[in-house]
């Protein structure tokens, strides 16, 4: 076996700057969950299925779990807004939600459980940082960007600057 762990998809978290719902970034405002800085790792799509496909012949693979996580794509939340706004060359407003604001729906009896699934992985995302936490130090885990350097994965900035 091999498992590959692609972590955030830009498509569903990053093309909307992680808001909720969106999948173009906003050019008005964005809600930044909690202080914003927690270290998440955003992939294209096409990079994630490079990188899973070298990986099936690849006998350095086998029994692991490939962590794909471009060094370059390690950033914030904070971070990508940035690099939004001086892609679009506007600085857009910021709303704070709280770790307690952002878990209070969970505590509502009327928030669909698809719902509330989806607020949990944002939550660890963004919140706890549990994508980015931790280091591969274990003889069955390596990570991708390691194994074919060769691999021109796309940046952060690249990929947001199609909607720019």
């Amino acid at each position: 076996y091999t498992y590959v762990s692609a972590n955030c998809f830009a498509g569903y978290f990053l093309a909307g700057l992680a808001q909720y719902g969106r999948f173009i970034p906003p050019t008005d405002k964005v809600i930044i969950y909690g202080e914003g800085n927690r270290k998440v790792i955003w992939v294209y799509e096409d990079d994630a299925a490079t990188y899973a496909l070298k990986t099936v012949d690849d006998p350095k693979t086998v029994n692991k779990t490939v962590y794909i996580r471009p060094p370059k794509n390690i950033l914030s939340q904070r971070e990508v807004v940035g690099i939004w706004e001086k892609l679009c060359g506007r600085v857009v407003e910021k709303t704070h939600i709280s770790e307690e604001d952002w878990l209070a729906p969970m505590e509502d009896g009327s928030t669909s459980v698809q719902r509330k699934v989806e607020m949990a992985i944002f939550y660890h995302i963004f919140f706890k940082g549990e994508l980015a936490n931790f280091d591969l130090n274990q003889s069955n885990q390596c990570e991708a960007a390691s194994l074919y350097p060769d691999v021109e994965y796309t940046s952060v900035e690249r990929y947001l600057s199609r909607f720019a």
